[in-house]
């Protein structure tokens, strides 16, 4: 796999649209207090058992922006639309970072603190709110808080004073990166396939279960920020595209990681990476992410190790525009990049674009399961990665390195090419599922170069 180069193009985003609609952006994670070991089990009344319903998240949070007519599909905002307005709403526990990103307020997370120099820190007035250990990444960061009267920036600025060896970042927040239409779908053409049973990461939300496209599906949950497990659309739709690319929902076991939980400061860094830690622990080896931010210390040395182990992290290219720097975890060397396409084979015009995308798949005009009925219309590349992870999850069993490069290489192999002749900042190594769920308007349309 070809590593990932960082494009140094100019701040710009689609405009952010106005009308709010049923679907949600993510609710919210939060860490204050939380830290120690991570949970060898799962802890009681948090998540309920295989088969229980979830209990939707409430619809007066953080709604996403979408928009757009029915001949057009839906139009999701972009992840900069959300960023301000989730700092407009709840100031009390978010806060921008140096950049106007959103973070945890007083939270920062440290990597490779040495006892002496968290002495000197400690006398300096930084708290410790929690000591992590991911096994599953060999990883143990900490929480610090920061000392009254200082912003999470200037307490970063003061820790690189205080201890210049020390790796220190903010507790980033990570949005979902697609939109989940309110009205009902109608099930277009799929193709059946023949497939091993699969398991298969998904880190986002909590799934409800019970929906008709997941009927059959063995879903493993677990919850990583306060406020227990909450279902939402966008985790719901996900993870009904995962499990039909994989080979259909009577074959699939998802294990999902849910980092929101019903708290304000949903999708943090600390919870990303809990959840990872949690996946690897199981030997997951596909892990989809349909989540999109900035780059993070604690994601980075999340994701690196992962690769290095030989697991495949699917992320979307995310839905700013094609003039927009690219968004995390997607842009990471080893990470699989997804962009998303129309039923023409057309690029969305709202996804992200550079020498990271690795593949594109269906991301409009897809059916998907419902968090209050059975299918919905959904669009964004958070609904094209499912597809490209699910079929990976064919390929791909067990964890290691070689065997995830040649998954990638036969996927690869059956990509169609699309736009410039071989790989492309655009389509990628190019089209991948196209037998996913299609909507109303029918199934992709067959024309296309190979």
């Amino acid at each position: 796999m070809r590593l990932k180069r960082h494009l140094a193009l100019g701040f710009a985003s689609l405009m952010a649209l106005a009308a709010p609609a049923a679907a949600q952006l993510p609710g919210g994670i939060g860490l204050p207090g939380v830290g120690g070991a991570l949970p060898s089990a799962l802890p009681t009344g948090l998540v309920p058992s295989i088969g229980e319903p979830l209990r939707p998240r409430p619809l007066t949070r953080r709604p996403l922006e979408v928009t757009g007519e029915a001949a057009t599909g839906l139009l999701v905002g972009t992840y900069e639309a959300a960023s301000r307005r989730l700092l407009a709403q709840h100031p009390d526990v978010i806060e921008p970072d140096d950049r106007g990103q959103p973070v945890v307020r007083g939270e920062i997370l440290a990597l490779g603190v040495d006892p002496q120099a968290l002495r000197r820190l400690k006398q300096a007035g930084f708290g410790i709110r929690g000591r992590e250990r991911l096994p599953g990444l060999g990883l143990e960061p900490i929480v610090l808080s920061a000392p009254r009267g200082l912003s999470t920036t200037q307490a970063i600025r003061r820790l690189h004073e205080l201890d210049p060896d020390g790796q220190y970042d903010f507790n980033h927040l990570y949005f979902e990166s697609g939109g989940v239409d309110a009205s009902t779908a109608t099930l277009g053409a799929a193709t059946a396939t023949a497939a091993l049973p699969q398991r298969i990461g998904l880190v986002d939300g909590s799934v409800a279960s019970g929906r008709p496209a997941l009927r059959g599906a063995r879903l493993i949950q677990r919850p990583f920020a306060p406020g227990g497990a909450v279902a939402t659309a966008h985790a719901t739709a996900v993870a009904s595209l995962i499990a039909e690319a994989s080979g259909g929902a009577r074959e699939a076991t998802l294990y999902v990681a849910d980092i929101y939980g019903a708290t304000p400061s949903g999708g943090s860094a600390i919870a990303l990476s809990r959840g990872l830690a949690w996946l690897a622990e199981a030997r997951v080896a596909v892990i989809n992410v349909s989540l999109v931010g900035p780059p993070n210390l604690l994601l980075a040395a999340a994701v690196k190790a992962l690769v290095d182990r030989g697991y495949l992290v699917v992320a979307p290219v995310g839905n700013d525009g094609p003039a927009a720097p690219p968004l995390y975890p997607a842009a990471y060397a080893g990470v699989v990049a997804v962009t998303g396409v129309d039923r023409l084979r057309h690029v969305l015009p709202e996804a992200g674009r550079g020498t990271h995308v690795d593949f594109a798949a269906p991301g409009a005009d897809l059916s998907a399961a419902g968090l209050d009925r059975d299918l919905v219309t959904v669009r964004g590349t958070s609904f094209a990665a499912p597809i490209a992870a699910g079929l990976l999850a064919r390929r791909l069993s067990a964890p290691d390195p070689a065997a995830a490069a040649r998954a990638l290489a036969a996927l690869g192999q059956e990509a169609i090419d699309l736009g410039a002749p071989g790989p492309d900042p655009v389509f990628g190594r190019g089209l991948v599922g196209i037998d996913a769920r299609v909507g109303p308007a029918g199934p992709p349309a067959t024309s296309g170069r190979k």
